[in-house]
């Protein structure tokens, strides 16, 4: 098998693992065994690190059965491939060349070289930044409801890290915290620091180390890749944030009613949770509209590569509007920071939009032939899923069978479709000694 049929079944199994133990009875808060399709509902989302629930997460499921969720969550935040190499590492165990390839294409990397030492550092960054995140939440949690908040700040914070949206706290997920700052601030940066990446993690230390010891000056230094990154969440953020306030500043069903300061926080929080996270702290169903479009959006485009989040990512959309620009101007290169963007690059941007988008009109049409939802709502939560976020119009509990199915394979297909369509552009081609098609000129536009 290809390394990308390995890494599209991994996920499958893990789908089909987590459904088995979800549906047992001791999963179950009341010793009765869920619906086998909303386990595997439930498994699916928390693999495809959605958050999409058809039953609540807090009332429905056992101690037993949020750990199980828990660590499916985990697992598909961090995949399937770097879990198991980081269990292979813990028992000294040696990582071959396929397990490295795994891995390679499993984070779309450029090399082979330094695949343990990555991944070490992944599993640590994780645990310390996870790690942190609980024990910050602890301090509103566990005042709160005692004992029981401990568990309730390490599952947000796994859920926050990872991107998945899913929450032991109420039926209405973070409402009832919309103006704690603690709660609010602690999500956000847990969901920008999961979902920036990786690789911009490692960069920002190295700039920092070299800047602490004044070997730089600035933050210039940085790679292209963590500049575009870093600067397309800031604005992503930042235009968010301002296109929801203005939107909903007179909204009495969601912020109309706050203080300036309160109307901040909210929309900031939503224009972060948009970014795949799928928290929310006001009900999606009482947006305008208009909000409910710039939501679309910024699921759409969602986060950053080589991180935890969904979407079709920051650095495509980047990439993509710059070489629009660049075609516009008639330059032959797109440019970023003084610096060219490989053409390479650019197909794989177009590949990848086009896979989501093809993704998202398919399951958009399905969905809406099996329910009689409004279409803003249908649209919503096919994006959600297509983009792995997670926040729902309040269309998911109402799904029905057939539904629940279309759902499901939105999120597998949107967690796993653009991943594998650009490691499969990111193979070799063979060498073809056939003569090559004569060209000829088309219009386009």
């Amino acid at each position: 098998m290809s390394t990308t049929q390995i890494i599209l079944l991994s996920f499958l199994l893990a789908i089909a693992a987590g459904s088995v133990l979800l549906a047992l009875p001791v999963s179950s808060a009341d010793g009765t065994a869920v619906p086998y399709v909303d386990a595997l509902f439930t498994a699916t989302t928390s693999i495809c690190v959605t958050g999409l629930v058809t039953v609540p997460t807090v009332s429905t499921w056992s101690v037993f059965g949020q750990a199980v969720i828990l660590f499916l969550i985990q697992i598909g935040g961090l995949g399937v491939v770097t879990v198991l190499s980081g269990i292979l590492i813990s028992l000294h165990r040696r990582i071959g060349i396929g397990s490295r390839m795994l891995i390679q294409d499993a984070f779309n990397l450029n090399t082979l070289s330094g695949m343990v030492k990555f991944i070490k550092s992944v599993l640590a960054g994780t645990a310390v930044v996870e790690g942190t995140g609980a024990l910050l939440y602890m301090t509103v949690f566990v005042p709160e409801y005692g004992a029981r908040g401990i568990w309730i700040s390490v599952f947000n914070a796994v859920s926050a890290f990872c991107n998945a949206g899913m929450d032991i706290l109420s039926e209405e997920s973070l409402c009832g915290y919309r103006l704690n700052p603690m709660v609010n601030i602690v999500t956000c940066l847990l969901i920008v620091f999961g979902g920036i990446g990786y690789i911009v993690w490692w960069d920002m230390l190295r700039v920092l180390k070299n800047f602490r010891s004044r070997k730089l000056k600035c933050f210039r230094n940085l790679t292209l890749h963590s500049k575009i990154a870093l600067s397309t969440t800031a604005i992503l953020i930042l235009t968010g944030t301002a296109a929801f306030l203005c939107l909903e500043y007179h909204n009495p069903r969601t912020i109309g009613n706050d203080p300036l300061p309160d109307k901040i926080l909210v929309c900031l929080f939503q224009s972060v949770t948009t970014r795949t996270a799928g928290f929310a702290t006001i009900p999606q169903q009482n947006l305008t509209n208009a909000s409910s479009l710039v939501a679309i959006l910024l699921m759409f485009i969602g986060g950053s590569p080589v991180g935890t989040a969904g979407g079709v990512k920051t650095v495509t959309i980047a990439v993509l509007l710059v070489s629009a620009f660049a075609a516009i101007q008639n330059r032959e290169d797109a440019a970023l920071f003084h610096r060219s963007i490989p053409k390479q690059a650019v197909g794989k941007a177009v590949a990848v939009v086009s896979m989501s988008f093809l993704i998202l009109a398919a399951s958009t049409i399905l969905l809406s032939a099996v329910t009689d939802a409004d279409a803003i709502d249908v649209a919503y939560e096919t994006v959600s899923a297509t983009a792995t976020v997670g926040l729902t119009r309040n269309l998911t509990p109402m799904l029905n069978a057939w539904g629940k199915i279309i759902v499901m394979v939105t999120m597998y297909l949107g967690r796993v479709g653009p991943i594998s369509l650009v490691i499969a552009f990111h193979t070799k081609r063979r060498k073809n000694n056939c003569l090559k098609n004569p060209t000829e000129e088309i219009s386009v536009g």
